[in-house]
């Protein structure tokens, strides 16, 4: 009797084993296939890994890309309370009249600020902003170089947004000014940045050449 239920046991032990030994095998007929499969995952993860890593290189070449309003620009760092740009050699210097207050100018020698200097004097009518003063520049239609056109803004700078087109003074905030982009500098105040930052509201500001 003992030895009948040790033959069944020794039976079912077998049966239990070549069960979970059925659970893991491959099939010998298939390993072709699975071997082809294997290879296409294998191609499949290469090719997605290229592409990321070229993406990678595409984000990393538009970065480099990136022009910013302190790439090239000559700066001062000494007192926060007037414009950070230097104000450009051999400028020409303009009057900006905010009703009774004049903000005084020097614009540089760029394309867009050689054209409307050739308009002066001209009328812009510009409203105070969270950090400038802004005005509709589009019957202005100044030109402009691409290679100039960056991304923020240094304190005190005067820029022609090129997206409206804006006449714009810009006078705080350039710690996180690189979100903006399709600025073309034009010149810088020639004042503390308090001058124009006091003001409120909205003006016609005559823009002309200083004598």
């Amino acid at each position: 009797m003992k030895n009948s239920k040790m033959i069944l046991n020794i039976l079912a032990a077998s049966m239990t084993a070549l069960a979970l030994a059925g659970c893991g095998s491959v099939n010998p007929d298939n390993k072709e296939a699975d071997s082809v499969a294997a290879a296409e995952v294998s191609i499949q993860s290469d090719a997605k890994t290229q592409q990321l890593n070229e993406s990678e290189q595409d984000t990393a070449q538009e970065d480099n890309a990136k022009r910013v309003a302190k790439d090239g620009a000559d700066m001062q760092t000494e007192d926060p309370l007037m414009p950070t740009r230097k104000l450009p050699e051999n400028g020409t210097r303009i009057n900006m009249h905010f009703g009774d207050t004049v903000i005084p100018g020097v614009l540089n020698d760029s394309e867009t600020a050689k054209a409307l200097i050739d308009m002066l004097p001209v009328t812009v009518h510009m409203n105070r902003y969270s950090h400038d003063f802004c005005g509709s520049a589009s019957e202005l239609n100044l030109p402009y170089q691409e290679d100039e056109v960056h991304y923020g803004w240094l304190n005190g700078d005067i820029d022609y947004a090129i997206d409206a087109p804006w006449y714009t003074i810009l006078f705080e905030d350039e710690d996180v000014s690189e979100q903006y982009g399709s600025q073309v500098n034009i010149g810088v105040i020639d004042c503390p940045l308090s001058d124009i930052s006091s003001l409120d509201g909205s003006y016609d500001v005559l823009i002309e050449i200083a004598e």
